[in-house]
């Protein structure tokens, strides 16, 4: 994986996730690429309707400046559009894999 700043796919606005999260300079990154030993979770066996409520379960245990792997069976586009209303500018998003079968997104939560 290239260390890079990621796209925040839960901007509403033009500013790059380098610029909201304080991206990688100066030797502090706060992206959360770096966090190799973000803890994943496979919601593939979750059954949906309960399915967001425990990744909002999931995703209040993590600190700021880490991450939470987030492993579906879909692009989580609803996941993150609820996730943005409900906690504008605390979360940005990095698709590590996209699909088809599964999708492996980073959140990471703002330091």
């Amino acid at each position: 994986m290239t260390h890079s700043a990621p796209e925040n796919l839960l901007a509403d606005t033009g500013v790059s996730a380098t610029d909201e999260a304080g991206g990688c300079s100066d030797g502090q990154c706060s992206c959360g690429a770096n966090n190799a030993d973000a803890p994943e979770l496979d919601v593939k066996s979750i059954p949906g309707p309960v399915r967001h409520t425990a990744i909002f379960g999931a995703l209040e245990s993590i600190a700021p400046g880490a991450s939470l792997i987030l492993i579906a069976p879909h692009e989580p586009v609803p996941l993150l559009e609820q996730l943005a209303a409900a906690q504008p500018g605390v979360w940005t998003s990095t698709i590590d894999q996209a699909g088809p079968e599964v999708w492996r997104v980073r959140l990471t939560r703002a330091s």
